[in-house]
């Protein structure tokens, strides 16, 4: 794998108008039920992996993470809310295809206790977000919509919020 280039300054997010962020994930309830929640997990990695491979959905960028060994999540940045809602809905998409069974199985009580699944969705207003890295690769907010010199945008995080494109 390629290992992502370090920069060594301070950068900020070059992010312009709203930003949406998709929190996603999923909390393994009772781990012997492995055959419950293993399909939710691989669900996950398989619309990750089909989005990757469709950039035309409009998913710009997605960091995989762990809030503790029941838990697991990715955060999303997309290009607007009406991408995400469009592929939420798409009927050729596969999340349609694993959203229909979940929802098959919760309705017969089969998946009930066993796995949890969340998401929350944010549209953010243009000022309502800044971001400062250092020594860092393009991560998050910036690997999504790019990185800028933190003297752009301001040194400051007042200054980040002020910015407008």
């Amino acid at each position: 794998m390629a290992e992502k280039r370090v920069s060594p300054r301070r950068t900020t997010a070059d992010a312009r108008g709203d930003v949406v962020v998709l929190l996603i994930g999923m909390r393994i309830n009772r781990f012997r039920a492995v055959h419950q929640w293993l399909p939710v997990m691989l669900a996950m990695f398989r619309m990750l992996a089909d989005l990757k491979k469709e950039p035309e959905r409009g998913l710009l960028s997605r960091v995989l993470l762990t809030a503790s060994p029941r838990s697991y999540y990715v955060v999303q940045y997309w290009e607007s809310k009406e991408k995400l809602y469009a592929y939420a809905s798409a009927p050729d998409a596969f999340h349609h295809r694993a959203w229909a069974r979940i929802n098959r199985l919760e309705r017969a009580g089969k998946v009930r206790g066993h796995v949890g699944i969340w998401h929350e969705t944010y549209v953010v207003p243009e000022g309502g977000y800044e971001a400062v890295y250092g020594d860092m690769p393009a991560f998050g907010l910036a690997a999504a919509h790019g990185e800028v010199p933190l003297e752009r945008r301001g040194r400051y995080a007042k200054e980040r919020f002020a910015w407008r494109s």
